[in-house]
């Protein structure tokens, strides 16, 4: 969400504070009243909001446009001002299963999407069980996607982390480093999101907040993928001097996956191929084709870099300049050994369309 947007927001929460005004012209309700209203409009969950000098300070920056309430405030919003969420806040109604959209209730139990709930609220209850019901969810939204596409995925996926910058805002104490690095994972792959439904500018925004929340962890994993992401959009955008940039970034930031700096050696040479520059796309893809055989175990963050997602990669470059049969053979050879929940993935349409290309003219 843009700064624009966040001060839209926020202007209208503080209209709806302040309405009605008495006869002169001054608002009837402070901003720590406001908090008992809300609190009200929480009926028996009352006792799991924070106390009314600390939420009061939080509608204080919500209607500075610092932040938006997420999804826990904004239902109060709703019922305190008789107003539906989408003329508050725009788009759709906070859905009643933050944790659990439609179609992942399998990757989290109840009792764990209380649990999150509770700590949604009240950062302080940051415990081990929440951080591995959070990676839970994460890696079961991301499996999703790969059957149900990312359109489908962006909104609930969105809120979430509209609902965990809260969270990690206000979490203290040696968890909090390890929620930020599920935070900034979580970022980039809103990014990620963006980026495949072609929403360019708020994608390149994500992965540059993820960039900064990963380096402020210390997690080289993350910020490389993030990174590399650039690389992506700038593909997409059809700017091959951004992309060797972005690939070149990555390769140069400390603590990313080998498996990473493969996909990146491959990105950079791409590139080169796009420019013109043979020599040294055939160099760094000579070099990454031979790391690619490894049979490397990626971690969660970046579980597609298998052999044969290198192999679909490799074959497109091989695509790109020329080699016909080539391609064709390791695209077929890619297709075939990925596993079977990933095959319908919308990602993979370009892979199978250089897959054609290759076969005409072969």
């Amino acid at each position: 969400m843009s700064t624009s947007d966040k001060k839209a927001i926020g202007a209208r929460l503080r209209e709806l504070r302040e309405e009605p005004r008495d006869q002169h012209g001054r608002p009837h309700r402070s901003r720590e009243k406001w908090a008992l209203v809300l609190r009200s409009a929480a009926g028996a969950a009352a006792d799991e909001l924070p106390g009314i000098t600390s939420l009061a300070k939080m509608i204080q920056q919500w209607e500075r446009g610092d932040h938006v309430p997420g999804p826990i405030y904004r239902p109060l919003y709703a019922r305190a001002t008789g107003k539906p969420e989408a003329e508050i806040f725009g788009g759709e109604p906070t859905p009643a299963h933050l944790w659990r959209p439609d179609g992942l209730t399998s990757a989290v139990t109840p009792d764990n999407e209380d649990r999150l709930k509770q700590v949604s609220l009240r950062p302080a209850r940051l415990d081990v069980a929440t951080l591995e019901a959070l990676a839970a969810v994460l890696a079961g939204q991301r499996r999703l996607e790969d059957a149900m596409g990312p359109a489908a995925l962006l909104g609930p996926v969105a809120r979430q982390l509209d609902a965990l910058a809260f969270m990690l805002r206000d979490a203290r104490g040696p968890l909090r480093d390890r929620l930020g690095r599920i935070v900034a994972e979580w970022t980039v792959y809103v990014g990620w999101l963006n980026a495949a439904l072609r929403r360019d500018e708020q994608a390149l925004a994500l992965f540059g907040r993820g960039e900064e929340l990963a380096d402020d962890v210390e997690d080289g994993t993350i910020s490389t993928l993030a990174t590399s992401f650039r690389g992506y959009v700038a593909r997409q955008q059809g700017r091959p001097r951004a992309l060797v940039r972005a690939a070149m970034a990555a390769l140069a930031t400390p603590g990313g996956h080998p498996a990473q700096r493969t996909f990146d050696e491959l990105q950079a040479a791409q590139g080169y191929a796009a420019l013109g520059e043979r020599e040294q796309a055939q160099r760094l893809l000579g070099e990454a084709a031979e790391r690619a055989e490894n049979d490397v175990d990626p971690p969660p963050p970046v579980y597609w870099y298998s052999p044969a997602f290198f192999r679909l990669y490799i074959g497109m470059m091989h695509r790109d300049i020329g080699e016909y049969s080539a391609a064709a053979a390791l695209l077929i050879a890619g297709l075939d050994g990925l596993p079977a929940d990933q095959l319908d993935a919308e990602w993979l349409g370009e892979y199978r369309a250089a897959l054609t290309e290759a076969r005409e003219r072969a």
